[in-house]
């Protein structure tokens, strides 16, 4: 097991998609690899946890009211 990495990105933190985000089964609402927030797009960290395996961060990130996504640190950058 790999010891925890320290997140980037902190609560409430701006932060901005570098790529396409797509559905990967998580909305269930949603088709398959639709389309949920288009590269660019800014949203505000809402939490931080860790991806269980490789206790890599995993960052909750509200992209509209209605919109939360689980995002990983290479498709986030500082907004």
């Amino acid at each position: 097991m790999f010891p925890p990495r320290e997140p980037l990105y902190q609560w409430g933190q701006k932060v901005r998609a570098m790529a396409d985000l797509v559905n990967d089964g998580s909305f269930p609402d949603h088709p398959a690899d639709a389309l949920l927030v288009a590269a660019g797009a800014v949203g505000e960290v809402v939490n931080v946890g860790h991806h269980g395996e490789s206790n890599t961060p995993i960052y909750l990130v509200e992209f509209s009211e209605r919109l939360v996504v689980g995002c990983f640190e290479e498709e986030l950058s500082a907004s």
